[in-house]
């Protein structure tokens, strides 16, 4: 996994500063042209903004799953992504509608998250088949391992007893027997390699074969999204829907962390501060800086700019059991994120003593457990406040095309914009980011019981632009 920079850490354009940037393990959704492809649309396996659902079973889920909870209108789809877990042996996509609807912004519901799973028996028998191998590899190793501790036992045999053997005394000399023979790195190595040899041959046949599945797999998956996913004759069709673009997907990077500028003290060297490299290297910690209470300032947010301005047409941030990134500080940050306690200060602080500074840790107790199999929600992704300007963008380019409007009809719609100020007749979302969070266990299960096919609402944080 990459590692995770602290991004409170100044980053620097300075001519002094070298290196490639580094690598996250997050990956970002970015639009990628009109998705005009029939087929494509049909295909559950390619993910996209905005447009109709394509399912991964027929029939279809039902139309109420795009509802919002708030006015019970059907919803607008806001992104769909295909991202099947490694060792699932379900084809799996996410699928993200939204209410535009002034009235329902900054109601609970009006953003929904849906994960759809079909059972894939040739992944299944893949990844027992690896199983399979990873359980063989483990038993010959333990067996080598056996055999080794057996090798030492018999060399440890005192060659001036009356039961030592005559391979005591090998071609090592006296002393060697005597003092004990130095484990030589060279045996190890060899039975590793023979082992690995064994078991890698085995793999690469395998591979071979699993490799040519996984291509008829692929090949077949169109035609069975296609043959599943109809929609001419379900309420899917009349849904509304915002013109459909494919939504490609690109590593995260960032700049690499600056040179120190100042030299590092004995003191910080002897309390054990890492400043190699002039950044600290952090997982999930949130470092806000002390005078954060005395001056109105959203630490929080200027995280998000900072970090989103890298790349400024992310649409979408993936990075399934990773750690949100806040769009500001308010209740979804502080349960995500919640203060820890404050240090007990003595009474009479003396004016020299130094406060440390608030930490913030992510913490995912507060996301309510999969419902079905009792297991933990972890994030997954969220969607970026670019997502609405692209929506609307293209939108209104593509109505431009469709239907050219007379001056009169332009002035009437403006005047109707002007003269409306009840939130039922505003249209747009509003909303600064979402979360989306989902079962660790990516469970398919009805009734305890496992089954081919589910279709599982997961849960959503939203932080609205405020």
């Amino acid at each position: 996994m990459a590692p995770h920079y602290d991004v409170d850490d100044d980053w620097s354009d300075s001519d002094e500063e070298t290196g490639c940037d580094v690598e996250t393990s997050v990956q970002l959704g970015v639009p990628d042209g009109p998705l005009d492809s029939a087929e494509d649309r049909l295909d559950a396996a390619v993910s996209r903004i905005g447009g109709h659902p394509a399912f991964l079973t027929s029939p279809e889920p039902p139309i109420e799953s795009a509802l919002c909870k708030n006015c019970s209108t059907p919803m607008e789809l806001l992104v769909q992504v295909w991202c099947p877990m490694e060792e699932s042996p379900c084809d799996r996509a996410l699928y993200v509608w939204g209410c535009s609807r002034g009235v329902c912004q900054k109601l609970e519901g009006s953003v929904r998250a849906w994960r759809g799973l079909k059972f894939n028996e040739k992944y299944a028998a893949k990844l027992q088949n690896r199983k399979e191998k990873q359980r063989q590899k483990e038993l010959a190793r333990v067996k080598a391992d056996e055999e080794e501790a057996k090798r030492k036992s018999s060399m440890k045999t005192n060659p001036f007893s009356m039961g030592a053997t005559p391979s005591a005394l090998n071609s090592f000399g006296l002393g060697t027997a005597i003092f004990g023979q130095c484990e030589p790195k060279e045996l190890n190595e060899e039975i590793e390699g023979e082992l690995d040899k064994i078991i890698g041959e085995g793999d690469d046949a395998a591979e071979d074969s699993e490799s040519s599945e996984q291509d008829e797999a692929e090949d077949g998956l169109l035609v069975t999204a296609m043959a599943a996913t109809t929609l001419e004759s379900s309420p899917w069709a009349s849904a509304p829907a915002y013109d459909v673009l494919y939504l490609s997907t690109i590593a995260e990077y960032l700049p690499p962390a600056p040179k120190p500028k100042l030299s590092i003290s004995k003191e910080d060297e002897v309390n054990g501060d890492n400043m190699e490299g002039g950044s600290k290297v952090k997982d999930t910690t949130w470092g806000l800086e002390g005078y954060e209470n005395s001056l109105d300032i959203d630490h929080a947010f200027e995280r998000f700019s900072k970090r989103v301005g890298y790349e400024g047409e992310q649409c979408l941030r993936y990075e399934l059991c990773g750690t949100p990134l806040p769009f500001g500080s308010d209740k979804v940050f502080d349960l995500l994120f919640p203060p820890p306690p404050k240090p007990n200060l003595p009474v009479t602080k003396p004016d020299s003593m130094v406060v440390p500074p608030v930490k913030r840790t992510y913490d995912p107790s507060s996301v309510p457990m999969c419902p079905h199999c009792q297991g933990k929600r972890v994030f997954e992704c969220q969607l970026m406040p670019n997502l609405i300007n692209v929506l609307k963008r293209v939108n209104e380019s593509q109505g431009k095309e469709k239907t050219k409007q007379t001056d009169e009809e332009r002035r009437k719609e403006v005047g109707k914009q002007l003269n409306s100020t009840a939130d039922i007749d505003r249209v747009g979302m509003e909303w600064g980011t979402c979360f989306v969070f989902s079962c660790e266990r990516d469970c398919c299960i009805e009734a305890g019981s496992d089954v081919k096919n589910c279709w599982r609402e997961e849960v959503v944080f939203v932080q609205w632009d405020v």
